[in-house]
């Protein structure tokens, strides 16, 4: 068998969730390489070629490919596809747009949000927003998978590794979609999909000021900062702070729900969380149903609390 990883990375830093791909074929066994598409890429081939169990990263670096337009990658990647039994990416939204496109090229299934690996062909993915799980088996000989970060480790890193770096040649082909502006958020804060803890509001905040004091939370706890959907539509926060079915999915060792009533599309992204804690004035809320530790309390009263007791120490 042999693996093809499609990577990501963002300003010259590899992106965790391609490490959480690298561990699921890992569990698949076989060769593995990783493909690396962009414009002045070679440092980030040169890191993928440290870690310990790639056989070779594959590099089309060309200003052609500045921008990630997922038009143009699966034109570059199908037809590389063809000799592998496998093509990964992570769930991302990048890999959810680009990795369709691909197995629509090569005419082949795609399964999608893998969780676990049963065996090269049998793998195991969340359907109904999470409420069920799917053990498929894939009978096509290129098995097309994305697979969720948060259901995964991430494989070692380091540079003790000595996998070849080979040009992929291809030939530019214009493309269908255009880029107009790409703007990359920065914050101080740990990136909410591998953030440890994860602190997450909701339309209990009644409103954008609000939320201060949320971040002031998360801060104190070295947090990230996440919001529910509602949050998120109703102008509060920036839409790259969404968690759940159509936004980010997370797995923190600890998740903080507040003022977040408990929607199904927001627990699909949270539920795996290690522990939940949920604070919120309904004693009804669904959140409490999956919470490890539940506050029936006004959360202008129950956080500024929280904050004081934390300084406290």
């Amino acid at each position: 068998m042999s693996i093809l990883i499609i990577a990501e990375y963002v300003q010259q830093k590899i992106s965790p969730s391609t490490l959480c791909a690298l561990q699921a074929a890992q569990k698949i066994g076989g060769e593995i390489d990783v493909a690396v598409l962009g414009s002045n890429c070679q440092e980030i081939a040169k890191l993928l070629a440290g870690i310990p169990g790639i056989r070779q990263v594959l590099v089309a670096d060309h200003p052609y490919l500045v921008h990630p337009l997922a038009d143009c990658y699966a034109k570059i990647i199908a037809p590389l596809g063809k000799a592998y039994s496998h093509l990964l990416m992570a769930a991302t939204s990048f890999g959810k747009s680009l990795m369709p496109r691909v197995a629509a090229l090569l005419d082949v299934g795609q399964i999608s949000d893998v969780v676990a690996i049963v065996s090269p062909d049998i793998f195991v993915r969340h359907i109904y927003a999470g409420n069920a799980t799917a053990t498929v088996q894939s009978l096509d000989s290129l098995k097309i998978l994305t697979i969720r970060p948060s259901a995964f480790q991430s494989a070692a890193s380091g540079s003790s590794g000595q996998a070849a770096i080979k040009a992929l040649p291809f030939t530019p082909v214009a493309p269908q979609t255009k880029l107009i502006k790409q703007e990359i958020s920065k914050s101080v804060r740990p990136e909410l999909n591998g953030a440890k803890i994860v602190v997450s509001g909701g339309r209990g905040l009644q409103n954008s000021s609000n939320f201060s004091l949320l971040e002031k939370l998360a801060d104190k706890l070295g947090a990230a900062l996440g919001a529910s959907r509602a949050a998120v539509d109703a102008g509060f926060v920036p839409n790259d702070y969404q968690v759940g079915q159509t936004g980010k999915v997370v797995a923190p060792q600890l998740y903080i729900a507040v003022g977040i009533s408990g929607a199904i599309q927001h627990l699909a992204g949270m539920k795996d969380s290690k522990v939940i804690v949920a604070i919120n004035k309904d004693a009804d809320a669904p959140i409490f149903q999956i919470a490890d530790y539940g506050l029936v309390a006004d959360l202008f009263e129950a956080v500024p609390a929280f904050i004081n007791a934390l300084d406290s120490k």
